[in-house]
């Protein structure tokens, strides 16, 4: 099988040692007391990403005054370079957006960060496999002698590997190539040099704009390979001196979020205008409603109520990453997350 050498490889590697020379040398958190009555609290919050509906639920408690009514005034910051977890762990940022899998990485590493899961923002692994209607890949065991474009990731392999072992299919015939950014318009329905047959994608997102651009696909959910591959992704994290020292804004902080997912979740072509209005002005408001239709359903499904975790979903996926060689040793799930600020 072709390996595809990223520079995504050495950014994790550098992004694994920038976290612990940040820890070491991090400033006090963001202060959390009002120095006069009525002054609001500034807190930041730090995405994983461009801004798109896993997020809506921030904005939307910007936009409707939740953050305020906690007595927080919230800056939302995009990340640079997979930063988010390093800076939540050294106290640069009070919140992140991070996933299960990167919060694992994160305290399991040689020097383990001072983080914390505290919300899943969706309670589904919400992405999979895609490929052309046309391009003949119709379950796993197809993944054979076809082409497959990523991001380098040591799970994206270990992903794949394990669910074509599954489907008794050969990992080695697989190609794997680096992405171009170009994603599902870039996939190609013939098997060549140079043609890419395979990608994973969010649903939410990626493939709903596809779809609305007329691309036929093939879509193969994550969570229906492999029960230990229903993961959560993303996850919304904090530093355990903020939940140690400042418990009552960690619990602001989550009231307000919990409060804005719950509105997009009841209103979710309001909560697309709000996203669109105030984060994607220049984003076609009609997709944003879709996939806005789309992850309010998804939020909290399956679950008492939005943002709640469960142990058997940690330790599934923690064991995958053990027996796949992405950790070298076993955490618990009491380790990683806790429900106090969203029961």
């Amino acid at each position: 099988m072709k390996k595809f050498n990223s520079s995504r490889f050495v950014k994790i590697g550098c992004s694994m040692a920038m976290m612990a020379s940040l820890v070491g040398c991090a400033s006090n958190p963001t202060p959390n007391a009002s120095s006069q009555e009525g002054e609001l609290t500034t807190v930041k919050l730090m995405l994983d990403y461009t801004p798109n509906t896993n997020h809506t639920g921030f904005y939307v408690a910007q936009n409707k005054g939740y953050f305020e009514e906690e007595g927080l005034k919230v800056e939302i910051i995009e990340p640079g370079d997979n930063a988010t977890t390093s800076m939540v762990a050294a106290g640069k940022a009070d919140f992140g957006v991070s996933y299960q899998e990167d919060v694992t990485y994160a305290l399991t590493s040689e020097d383990p960060l001072p983080i914390k899961a505290i919300a899943t923002i969706i309670q589904h692994n919400t992405s999979g496999f895609v490929s052309l209607k046309n391009s003949g890949i119709n379950s796993v065991k197809d993944f054979e002698g076809k082409t497959y474009a990523g991001w380098g990731a040591p799970s994206e392999e270990a992903v794949i590997n394990a669910v074509m072992n599954q489907a008794g299919a050969d990992f080695d015939s697989l190609t794997i190539v680096g992405a171009d950014g170009s994603g599902i318009p870039g996939l190609s329905e013939t098997v060549e040099a140079n043609k890419v047959n395979l990608v994973w994608e969010f649903y939410g997102w990626a493939v709903i704009q596809a779809m609305q651009a007329g691309y036929e696909v093939n879509y193969m959910p994550l969570n229906e390979l492999d029960e230990r591959l229903d993961y959560y992704t993303p996850v919304i994290i904090t530093n355990d001196d903020k939940i140690e020292k400042d418990p009552e804004t960690v619990k602001k902080f989550m009231a307000a979020t919990k409060k804005g997912y719950e509105f997009a979740i009841e209103n979710p072509k309001e909560a697309a205008k709000i996203l669109h209005e105030d984060a994607l002005p220049d984003t076609d408001l009609s997709f944003i409603e879709a996939s806005q239709e789309y992850l309010s359903a998804q939020y909290a499904k399956d679950a008492p109520s939005w943002g709640v975790m469960k142990d058997s979903v940690w330790d599934n996926y923690t064991q995958f990453m053990l027996e796949y060689g992405l950790i070298s040793q076993s955490i618990d799930a009491a380790s990683q997350y806790t429900n106090e600020f969203v029961e």
